[in-house]
């Protein structure tokens, strides 16, 4: 830890951290979180490593907050030796700054050597972060590597234990070991075994069981059409007439005359297995459907064989019997289990569960368990790592802002630059919901134009918040585009969707009187225009059409239709009254005389004014109509507050991080000519200049002639 006191710098209104050395790093859970610039940030939507965030998120909350960076320093000071290590410039981590006397700092050591060692570089002092991702080339010649996944090669030479991993890894999927090969767990063993037991409790049921499972499949195939046949025949028995009914007729079996084999089998299938008669004995050779001979034949040959023995026909006797043989076997087969070993066949299903080599797999997965100690401190080299390249960065946009105030890199809540109406804003963060954000955002008192960005024809797509903080508003509305370029570069279509007004600069305020009364003054003449030509004489007047020309020849007459219902004739437009509008002609006709006369008022008192008056009362007069505004916008911009618009986003901000008016004009920049531009001032297109400067020049003469003359000191 630092022995000297922490310093801090000021900016933005408050003061801040000043992290400079790995001592003040460590000092952290020294310094009172109500001095941290901010409690938490969002894992994703930052400018920062992912998965720097994510190792500090160990909650898996999606934040990072301010006790996850506390647990963080009180290990790296079980862990440093070094502090400084932190700090230090470039890339990887010296050994000589780990701590060995430690028991957390021997155990990375020893973790970082076997990594060298494995990379054929045991000899080497530093380590890169890229040498600890490499897990695939650490732990392929290992063993045992601590995650409780055994592979084959974990096996050996033993054919047998491979060969029972091969089976595990079919049945019930693999699960991809540290060195990327599939291999099996405590869970799949244990399922496995389970379902091998269950598979050959099964198959030892079949024993003492009637017929065999070739004959039970075989019934199994004409079951329902015998008994449907056998019902057929009870009905035959039941009422004689309905032998027709039963039987299918010739209508039916004559649509077999045009039909190919497929169809006339489809047509077949339905059928009864062979004519319904009332005695009910079933052919099993001749007479039978031909759609079912196959299997009428194989039942012949699997059941009625081995249990009546040769016999032309079937009696419902005994089918009853042959039934009654065969239940206990098809109850057998309806209860096979359906878990994947049943793959592996009966004959290995026996084997395996002979063998009983479980409590050997179960032996590997505890030996690979038992590193699993020495393999987390692989774990912990990538922690250090990461720390070693990021907390430093990370720091000096959490607990202070310096990375936003100073101007030495990006703020990692920065998401890039946008170039829009001649300006390019650089506070610009991204957004997930703008309706949400704009809520909260609105209390920053800063202008903020919410983009929706897309490049790769849409395929990739985002929404930012850029600040503007120089310039105006009045050509910044929705639906202009402009560019957006992150902070790798890549450039975006940016278009504005939505606007959160506030003052930009003094400039705006000063202007802003002066435009909304020429706005004003222009959209009443506009009203004025409108109504005058609307009421205008001309507007009704219609020039006369001239009736169509008659034809060569007079058309044949024709039968005059009943005349319908007389359609209303046209409206004609009144006649331009001028009574009805004598009295807003007289209104206007007092307005202007009345606006004459405040004019003529103000300039005769400006013109009895001395000479060194008037330049002191145009200034008073435009103090009094720009000084308002200026003074809300002056107080408006000094309260601009960055705060709402990070918490908008998932930040928890601790401070008013204020943008005063120049930090603010360091956001925003206009479009500026470069040093040394040589510029050429002739336009060809441009507009013919009046020559208002002699004509401003002649009228300043005139009003000083004037007030010379009203003074008295210039005789007639």
């Amino acid at each position: 830890m630092s022995k000297e006191a922490m310093q801090f710098f000021r900016a933005g209104g408050f003061d801040q951290a000043r992290l400079e050395t790995g001592a003040d790093i460590l000092a952290l859970d020294t310094l009172d979180q109500k001095l941290w610039v901010a409690l938490a940030c969002p894992v994703d939507g930052l400018e920062f490593d992912r998965q720097t965030l994510s190792l500090l998120d160990l909650d898996g909350s999606g934040r990072v907050r301010a006790a996850d960076i506390l647990r963080e320093i009180a290990w790296l000071k079980t862990v440093l030796a070094d502090p400084e290590e932190l700090v230090r410039p470039g890339v990887d981590l010296r050994l000589l700054a780990i701590n060995a006397d430690s028991e957390a700092g021997a155990r990375v050591l020893a973790s970082a050597r076997r990594i060298l060692a494995h990379q054929g570089r045991p000899d080497a002092e530093t380590l890169a972060l890229s040498d600890a991702l490499d897990t695939e080339s650490i732990f392929q010649s290992t063993r045992f590597n601590g995650d409780g996944v055994v592979p084959v090669a974990t096996a050996g030479d033993d054919p047998d234990l491979i060969a029972l991993i091969n089976d595990i890894i079919q049945c019930q999927g693999a699960t991809t070991d540290r060195s990327g090969a599939d291999g099996v767990t405590l869970d799949t063993i244990t399922a496995f075994y389970s379902a091998v037991v269950e598979a050959t409790g099964w198959l030892d049921g079949d024993s003492g069981l009637a017929g065999t499972p070739d004959g039970a499949e075989a019934l199994l195939a004409v079951r329902e059409k015998i008994d449907g046949y056998f019902l057929r025949c009870q009905l035959a028995a039941y009422r004689r007439d309905a032998t027709d009914l039963l039987n299918p007729g010739p209508d039916l079996l004559g649509q077999l005359a045009d039909k190919g084999l497929s169809d006339s089998l489809a047509l077949l299938t339905p059928l009864p297995l062979a004519e319904v008669h009332a005695e009910g004995s079933l052919p099993l050779r001749s007479g039978v459907n031909p759609a079912w001979g196959a299997a009428l034949e194989a039942f012949r040959q699997q059941v009625v064989l081995p249990v009546l023995g040769e016999c032309e026909t079937l009696t419902m006797a005994q089918w009853q019997d042959i039934c009654a043989l065969y239940q206990p076997r098809l109850e057998w087969m309806a209860q096979e289990p359906t878990s994947a070993v049943m793959t592996l066949g009966a004959e290995r299903l026996r084997q395996i569960a002979g063998q009983n080599r479980q409590a050997d797999l179960e032996a590997l997965v505890a030996s690979d368990l038992a590193v699993a100690r020495d393999v987390e401190a692989i774990e912990e080299v990538e922690r250090l790592l990461r720390l070693r390249l990021g907390l430093h960065r990370l720091l000096n946009n959490f607990v202070s802002f310096r990375d936003f105030y100073a101007g030495r890199g990006k703020a990692i809540f920065l998401a890039g630059r946008l170039y829009l109406d001649g300006r390019s804003a650089d506070l610009c963060v991204r957004v997930n919901d703008v309706a949400a954000h704009a809520t909260l955002a609105a209390l920053s008192r800063i202008y903020l134009v919410y983009c929706s960005c897309q490049r790769k024809g849409g395929s990739e797509k985002m929404t930012i918040a850029a600040a503007f903080t120089v310039g105006d508003s009045d050509q910044l509305m929705v639906g202009r585009n402009g560019v957006f370029y992150d902070r790798e570069g890549r450039d975006w279509d940016a278009t504005i969707i939505k606007i959160v007004d506030h003052p930009i600069s003094l400039g705006q305020a000063f202007w802003s009187p002066y435009k909304k009364f020429a706005k004003m003054i222009n959209d009443q003449l506009e009203k004025l225009a409108t109504l005058h030509s609307q009421q205008s004489p001309l507007s009704s007047f219609q020039l006369p059409v001239a009736p169509p020309a008659a034809a060569s020849a007079p058309a044949p007459a024709a039968k005059t239709p009943a005349p319908a219902a007389a359609s209303p004739a046209p409206a004609v437009p009144a006649a331009f009254d001028v009574g009805r509008f004598a009295g807003i002609f007289a209104a206007i006709g007092l307005a202007v005389g009345a606006i004459g006369t405040a004019i003529a008022s103000v300039v005769t008192g400006f013109l009895r004014l001395t000479w060194w008056q008037m330049p002191l009362a145009v200034l008073g007069l435009v103090l009094v109509i720009s000084g308002p505004a200026m003074v809300i916008a002056y107080l408006k911009l000094r309260q601009r507050n960055l705060a709402p618009i990070l918490d908008a986003t998932g930040w928890a901000v601790n401070a008013r991080v204020r943008i005063n008016i120049p930090f603010g004009n360091s956001l925003t920049t206009q479009a500026r000519l470069p040093a040394g531009a040589v510029r050429s001032l002739h336009d060809p297109f441009a507009e013919k200049k009046q020559p208002w400067g002699v004509y401003l020049v002649l009228l300043a003469a005139c009003v000083l002639a004037g007030a010379v003359w009203w003074s008295g000191l210039l005789p007639l």
